[in-house]
């Protein structure tokens, strides 16, 4: 893609692709019954597992990432501190989930 003369790269990241990408980032930092709302527009995300593996990762203690609150995120840390790479276990949780 270009802007006048200039090549632009498209963003590719998975962050670029994801259903929250053009809304509102406040919606996903909330509190309450509200998280449950953020929670939903992660529902059909394209790009969940990478989302949810990237707060894992990298601790991230507020806000609804990948369709978890940080306190669903705290939990599943706390039960498998071992893991390092969660994006490889979401993956293959995936997979075997729709019987692959």
């Amino acid at each position: 893609m270009t802007i006048g003369s200039i090549p632009r790269t498209e963003d590719r990241s998975w962050a670029a692709r994801g259903n929250c990408a053009n809304g509102d980032p406040e919606g996903f930092f909330v509190e309450g019954s509200e998280q449950h709302a953020a929670k939903s527009a992660c529902a059909d995300c394209p790009v969940l597992t990478e989302c949810l593996a990237d707060a894992l990762d990298n601790r991230i203690n507020f806000g609804v990432w990948g369709g978890m609150t940080e306190r669903e995120r705290r939990r599943l840390l706390r039960r498998h501190p071992h893991v390092r790479d969660w994006r490889a276990v979401l993956e293959r949780v995936r997979v075997e989930a729709v019987g692959g």
